[in-house]
């Protein structure tokens, strides 16, 4: 091999020792923002629901009422309960998007006024709501995360001191769940 050639040779490691190393720093940059990323998602989705909270509790608390035979949303707090279950990592993203923005939804449709509407007035506007396609499948999802709520086991946090079961005269499923979410 003559002087020259082993210099190209040389040069043309170098570049690939380059290349290897400028992929590395872009690959290990993407890969170091990711948690970044997640966690601005996450600081999305609260705020994103904060700002629909109020509708989605004055929804779960008319479904539920208090002075029912049933246990209210209120009082189990099934808000809490449907923020914690939609906002888990195995929870589908989509499903997620869509029970906030169902939220966003019913809020523009009634000016921004639901929580603060009469019982009657919340009913009609809601029943208009369930009219629509959306709508309908809309409230088909908070009913069933309500439900899962005041009926589920307790460790999720709520169905406060087995209330829901109590109604039902009913009790838990058998084996009762150790933990509150199996680890992914």
């Amino acid at each position: 091999m003559y002087a020259s050639e082993f210099w190209i040779h040389i040069k043309q490691i170098k570049v690939i020792n380059m290349m290897q190393r400028r992929n590395f720093l872009i690959f290990g940059s993407i890969f170091g923002l990711t948690s970044v990323l997640k966690a601005k998602i996450s600081n999305q989705f609260i705020h994103n629901f904060k700002e629909v909270e109020t509708t989605i509790a004055a929804v779960q608390e008319h479904m539920f009422p208090e002075n029912s035979k049933l246990p209210s949303a209120k009082a189990m707090h099934a808000t809490q309960f449907l923020f914690e279950t939609i906002s888990h990592k195995s929870y589908d993203k989509d499903i997620r998007s869509f029970v906030i923005e169902g939220a966003k939804e019913l809020q523009r449709r009634e000016k921004g006024k639901f929580s603060s509407l009469s019982e009657e007035e919340k009913e009609k506007a809601l029943r208009t709501y369930e009219e629509s396609y959306y709508g309908s499948n809309w409230l088909s999802r908070i009913m069933t995360l309500t439900i899962e709520g005041i009926f589920g086991d307790p460790i999720y946090g709520s169905n406060i001191k087995e209330s829901g079961w109590q109604a039902l005269h009913s009790f838990g499923g058998q084996p009762r769940p150790k933990s509150r979410y199996i680890e992914l």
